[in-house]
């Protein structure tokens, strides 16, 4: 006797309701914290397409710092990433993936995303713990390679005054931001990897990495049917 497994799909319409710091992406009015901020334009933008929602009254919190699991929210979010091509034979759940994540949390459905379209993420990923800008950069770097199916480049390393700093792994990603324009140096050419990043400054990134895409199109990545993924 054949015993017949129950399929279970996530489409794109997750994207609509997911969350970044915890709200929903509907459309709000301009943040009133952000007017003397170098980033208030990236902020605006991303706002604008719904990737981006403040924390409350308007505000933004540009200089709060994010959280892992804010940023891979925004990284979701930015690159509309979702599970259309992706069949389970059972309900995903986040603590499938990450076992410190909580399945009732506004970020769970963001894990399970990343998780599935090949986000190289720590299996000890605590969702809370603050982001370094090597962290996020990096994550973004990786996400934004894989899904705008970016082609090999050949580099000239720039001169990192802080590169004994950088996390060893990191210093490609990082390498690579600077050469798309997502990322900069200090006026010392300092990175300062370990320093937590903002949300400001985070937003600043991915605003820039969707520009480089934009003004860099390469062919999407042939897609075959469905796979079935089987959760653990």
């Amino acid at each position: 006797m054949k015993i017949k497994a129950k399929i279970v799909s996530l489409s794109a319409a997750a994207i609509i309701t997911l969350t970044f710091a915890g709200q929903s992406l509907a459309a709000a009015n301009p943040f009133t914290d952000i007017t003397n901020i170098a980033a208030k334009k990236a902020i605006l933008d991303l706002q604008e397409k719904g990737y981006v929602k403040g924390v409350g009254n308007n505000l933004f919190a540009p200089d709060a710092t994010m959280t892992a699991a804010q940023g891979i929210q925004l990284i979701v979010n930015a690159l509309e990433l979702n599970l259309d091509h992706v069949r389970f034979i059972k309900e995903p759940k986040a603590t499938d993936y990450y076992a410190k994540a909580d399945n009732d949390a506004w970020y769970a459905d963001a894990l399970i995303i990343a998780s599935v379209n090949g986000l190289e993420l720590p299996a000890d990923l605590d969702p809370a713990e603050e982001w370094t800008r090597e962290e996020f950069t990096h994550h973004l770097i990786q996400a934004v390679e894989t899904h705008a199916n970016l082609p090999k480049i050949k580099l000239v390393p720039v001169q990192i005054t802080d590169q004994d700093q950088l996390s060893v792994g990191y210093d490609g990603s990082i390498q690579r931001a600077l050469t798309y324009g997502v990322t900069k140096l200090d006026g010392e050419g300092k990175f300062n990897p370990k320093g937590k990043i903002s949300r400001a400054e985070a937003a600043e990134k991915v605003y820039n990495a969707l520009k480089y895409i934009k003004t860099h199109p390469y062919p999407a990545p042939k897609t075959g049917e469905a796979p079935v993924t089987e959760t653990k």
